[in-house]
């Protein structure tokens, strides 16, 4: 009856929780007591199903992690707290308040859970933070968008973050799918820490550990491992990133994925942090990872787009653009090529037939076809589409020995594709003009071509 006469005063959405205190001083059960009317109408409107007084909060919450943590701080250690958070799983955000209140039941705490859901983030709820949350991440948002070196202002980021958590190690880690591999975008160590860079521990295998952050996140913002207790539960729900994390002498950890119009752009942690300051290191990072992820959102639009600029996007090697740069910076002495390198020119014989008989878009699998032969046969080269149905190879570090088992390759592979090239060689030495190296093999194409027509002279137009 005192619950229902307290929370009869308030008009939102408002309930009693108790957290059960256990004999080792970590939190047990955690509970909805009762709720007002709001509570009940929203209960049977988005459960389709009344609301049952002193039921597991997980029948009518999602379970996450951080709420639990945070009614234990409010119902046990008497803090009242605040968060304005994004709920994923629902796509909605969450205003929510916690008001401790006085227990008469030994083991047992309470507080006042009221809370607020929109469809939309509301951005004064957002950029209500205290003070000095502000000013961190203010100071962020200033770094980012003045940045010409961008790694550097990252790194200067990821210092200032690691002060703030006051943590051993703090470090922003990005993937990429294509291969399966994990780089740092920016990392703080805390100096007499002894903890290992983030390098050491990058090998093949730890995207597969990566990839599992995703299911231990499953409804909540981030993870926030504080205590051995929440190392026990690490363990049982992911002993690959446990091992992990035991083995490189980490005691806790907070991780962020960093979001960014529902695409994960990679994910940033504090490790060995200040766990008095839990709270705040959450508020601080949920806003701060936000400007982060949109910035290294724009920079792999950029790396795209850049990448965009220099591939042939039908064949998918470099294209005439990147060809021509690069030859540029080679002559200039910007580029160092390892000596001897072969360089070849390859044409693709019998595309124009193709392309009058069958149609462009038949002529474009040959194009395809014939790219990929040249990329089988040439793993470790720079081929380039040089126009048409023309290219060219650099093949670093290449000599008579080592073309000649290419070439051999190459035309293994072609007889099996049914594609017929025409190709012109020259093996460049120490001192040698790249250009005279181009001029000369194209000419040997040409030649290569018309000793395939004198063959074959069916085939002219094939």
């Amino acid at each position: 009856m005192y619950f229902e006469i307290l929370l009869s005063g308030y008009k939102n959405k408002t309930c009693i929780m108790s957290v059960d205190l256990l004999a080792d001083g970590q939190f047990g059960n955690i509970r909805i007591v009762e709720g007002n009317k709001a509570h009940y109408d929203d209960m049977l409107q988005t459960m389709r199903r009344p609301f049952v007084p002193d039921s597991p909060y997980e029948a009518y919450f999602p379970k996450d992690k951080n709420f639990e943590d945070y009614c234990y701080r409010c119902a046990i250690l008497g803090q009242p707290l605040h968060a304005y958070v994004r709920l994923p799983q629902m796509n909605l955000w969450l205003n929510m308040f916690l008001l401790p209140l006085e227990s008469n039941k030994e083991g047992t705490g309470y507080c006042i859970y009221s809370y607020d859901v929109t469809p939309n983030a509301d951005t004064e709820q957002r950029a209500n933070l205290s003070a000095d949350i502000s000013n961190s991440v203010l100071q962020t948002c200033i770094k980012l968008r003045g940045s010409t070196n961008i790694h550097q202002t990252f790194t200067e980021v990821v210092e200032d973050i690691r002060k703030i958590c006051q943590s051993d190690h703090c470090c922003i880690l990005v993937a990429d799918d294509e291969t399966r591999r994990c780089s740092t975008f920016g990392e703080a160590i805390r100096e007499g820490s002894g903890l290992l860079p983030m390098d050491t521990y990058l090998d093949e295998g730890f995207y597969d550990i990566m990839l599992t952050w995703k299911g231990t996140l499953g409804d909540s913002t981030c993870i926030i491992i504080k205590d051995q207790n929440d190392m026990d539960w690490l363990k049982s729900v992911n002993p690959l990133w446990h091992a992990s994390l035991t083995g490189a002498f980490v005691k806790n950890i907070v991780l962020f994925p960093l979001n960014y119009n529902d695409v994960t752009q990679g994910y940033m942690w504090a490790v060995n942090f200040n766990t008095e300051n839990t709270i705040k290191i959450k508020e601080t990072l949920e806003l701060t990872t936000f400007f982060i992820a949109s910035e290294i959102a724009n920079q792999n639009l950029l790396k795209r787009l850049e990448k965009m600029g220099t591939l042939d996007m039908l064949t998918g090697v470099l294209n005439r653009n990147a060809m021509n740069n690069n030859v540029s910076d080679i002559i200039a002495g910007k580029t160092q090529i390892p000596y001897p390198y072969s360089l070849l020119f390859i044409d693709l014989n019998g595309l124009k037939r193709v392309n009058d008989e069958k149609g462009h878009d038949k002529g474009d699998n040959l194009l395809r076809t014939a790219a990929n032969v040249l990329k089988s046969a040439f793993p470790e080269a720079q081929i380039y589409r040089a126009g048409g149905d023309e290219f060219m190879i650099i093949a670093p570090a290449t000599d008579e020995a080592a073309l000649k088992e290419r070439l051999q390759a190459m035309d293994e592979i072609s007889e099996e594709e049914n594609v017929h090239l025409s190709v012109g060689t020259y093996i460049v030495t120490e001192g040698e003009d790249i250009r005279t190296a181009m001029h000369v093999a194209d000419e040997r194409m040409y030649e290569s071509k018309k000793e395939y027509y004198d063959k074959y002279p069916e085939r002219k137009y094939r």
